[in-house]
């Protein structure tokens, strides 16, 4: 094959133990070797143990005043220039017409019997646009790697690319080579390679693509290459961001030397090492929460269960007089009806199951509360019981609990002449055990634990919120939460070991608590004007919380492990949510919603999407 060097034809040489080149920037361990002093590159090959001359090539000069192309005609053109000896075998003379006719275009038969008998090293340059390559061609500046360029010679094991002007490498350029061992890409204008760019050499042990223009690489670039023993990426302005993320992971899991030099981007990491970069410090995923489907009626509360494996959500419509159980319809791929539940200014509908059974308790303003039920799969709800319709006037919300391994529902009550009850199973339904913080007008309540044992905490319109824990069967007052006024909902959850509360205020500032053993301490204050709902949802790795408010825009937060604070994340919307009370999220079909009742406009539902920026 054609050789030439580093720089262009040049003279030197390399052996079967890895010498360098006279510039001294590049190293391989092939045979072979080329001499610009003829003013053509020689082409040689070593056989059984002998250097071979194959013919040869003109470089950009040609052949000089006075001097014809160096060929192996005779034996003193057999000159081994590298070792002083000669070689034993020659091919007949190229005539520099057969050559310049190279570049894309058939051989002649004498090129191919020249260069078709050894065709197990090179160093190939093309013309401006490599189509078709045969043996071996005469350096004419290279703009292009396209896919394909080497099928016509499968045995290369050496390819030698410098100071070309090629920005791109596309796409199983270098297919069919399947026994190279050294390519060097270098000192070329090369901005961007294709991720598939070097599939296929499963033989390659030595890549440069040094001193180049490459910001990044492709992630999986090196995927199937796993007899690399050298690679080379120095001299390129590598921007240190997400996208070498990759890059650093695989340096520490694969048997390779690997020169990376510095990084020249972004400003904080500029000139600095980048295999002296932590993966740990780099912060590569994203979430992304947006518009799926509409639910057209208006709702107060949205509540997810799982009913004989399947996923389900149920909607507390107060408009509509009803609870509306939602499926998935995977025909059409969106959520649908499947039941709905009479209950006419209705503020909670909170399921339950048990086995093979289905409650429903729906909670009223007006007519009573009731619980539903659906005694087995198949039949479909129907009334079962009236709920203490003397205690519960006026139900704000309603909670699920476990209390010494029995189900109960705690109902918040907002009348003063009601009282917060809790109704717990007794035989086959659900009786009062207990009245808590009568004349409060309590309008939230949150079931917790703390320290292992059940906790209730009751937000009032009268007081700030009041925490519970059970004791003896009943629960009994602990304390309150200071510096809590005027406090219209709670919500709490674990992150780290440790214990949260969100608390939702409508004027001021909502907060954020947590808990220190004996006591909820303030962690921050977020901006709140017109919030009904600051509700925490775990999804998918992410500790989300979610401000509704009625006069903004709905902020999305996500809690930051290393600082232990809410960071804002998105705004939900378009469309926009308008009031919105409650949040909730399922799992269905593999993808993760999100769902958001609103009070004067209808349920939005949104997807949850993961966002790897490394890729």
């Amino acid at each position: 094959m054609g050789v030439l060097g580093p720089q262009g034809l040049g003279a030197g040489c390399w052996g079967p133990r890895g010498s360098r080149d006279p510039s001294g920037s590049w190293e391989v361990g092939s045979k072979g070797c080329w001499d610009a002093s003829k003013g053509a590159a020689g082409i040689w090959t070593r056989a059984e143990g002998r250097l071979q001359s194959q013919g040869s090539i003109w470089g950009p000069g040609g052949g000089g005043e006075g001097r014809r192309p160096w060929v192996g005609e005779e034996a003193e053109c057999c000159q081994d220039p590298c070792r002083g000896s000669r070689a034993n075998a020659c091919f007949p003379r190229m005539e520099r017409k057969d050559i310049q006719g190279w570049g894309g275009m058939p051989m002649s038969p004498r090129q191919e019997t020249a260069l078709g008998r050894d065709r197990s090293i090179g160093v190939i340059f093309s013309s401006p646009t490599i189509a078709h390559v045969p043996s071996s061609l005469v350096r004419t500046g290279v703009t292009q790697l396209k896919a394909g360029s080497f099928l016509r010679v499968p045995t290369l094991h050496l390819l030698l690319f410098t100071s070309n002007s090629f920005s791109v490498i596309e796409d199983d350029a270098f297919a069919g080579l399947s026994h190279l061992q050294y390519l060097f890409i270098e000192d070329n204008e090369i901005g961007s390679i294709s991720k598939n760019a070097l599939r296929g050499l499963r033989s390659l042990t030595h890549l440069s693509l040094a001193n180049n223009h490459l910001e990044t690489l492709p992630r999986f670039l090196f995927r199937g290459l796993e007899t690399l023993t050298h690679v080379d990426l120095r001299g390129n302005p590598f921007q240190c961001d997400c996208r070498v993320l990759w890059l650093l992971q695989w340096m520490a899991t694969v048997n390779a030397s690997v020169g990376t030099g510095a990084c020249a981007g972004p400003a904080a990491l500029a000139h600095m090492q980048l295999h002296h970069l932590d993966p740990k410090t780099f912060k590569c995923r994203a979430i992304e929460l947006s518009w799926f489907q509409t639910v057209g009626e208006s709702a107060l509360g949205v509540e997810s269960f799982s009913y004989q494996g399947e996923p389900h959500i149920v909607l507390a419509q107060p408009f509509a007089g009803r609870c509306l159980i939602l499926t998935w319809d995977y025909s059409l791929q969106r959520f649908r009806p499947e039941e709905e539940l009479s209950a006419p200014s209705v503020v909670s509908c909170k399921p339950l199951v048990l086995g093979l059974r289905l409650f429903v308790l729906a909670a009223r303003l007006w007519g009573g509360s009731q619980l539903w039920a659906r005694p087995s799969p198949g039949l479909r709800l129907a009334p079962m019981q009236a709920l203490a319709p003397r205690r519960l006037l006026r139900p704000n919300d309603a909670e699920l609990l476990w209390l010494d391994g029995q189900p109960c529902f705690v109902v918040a009550d907002a009348s003063k002449a009601g009282s917060t009850t809790l109704l717990c199973q007794d035989g086959p339904g659900f009786y009062p055990r207990q009245s808590l913080h009568a004349w409060h007008r309590d309008t939230d309540a949150e079931a917790l634990e703390l320290d292992g044992r059940p906790h209730l905490l009751l937000a009032s319109a009268s007081q700030r919120p009041v925490l519970f824990h059970w004791l003896g069967g009943r629960f009994e007052r602990r304390t309150d939460i200071p510096e809590a006024e005027d406090v219209y909902a709670t919500r709490h959850f674990q992150a780290g070991g440790d214990v949260f509360l969100c608390l939702t205020r409508y004027i001021g500032d909502s907060m954020v608590m947590r808990w220190d053993g004996s006591m909820f301490r303030l962690l921050q204050q977020l901006p709140s004007r017109g919030a009904h709902v600051f509700q925490p949802l775990l999804i998918a790795r992410d500790q989300l919380a979610i401000l509704g408010s009625d006069f903004a825009f709905s902020q999305v937060f996500r809690l930051e492990p290393d600082k232990g604070l809410l960071e804002p994340l998105q705004e939900l919307g378009p469309p926009a949510l308008v009031a919105p009370r409650a949040f909730a999220h399922i799992i269905m079909a593999g993808r993760r919603f999100l769902f958001a009742a609103c009070f004067k406009g209808p349920t939005q539902i949104y997807q949850h999407h993961e966002l790897d920026l490394s890729a």
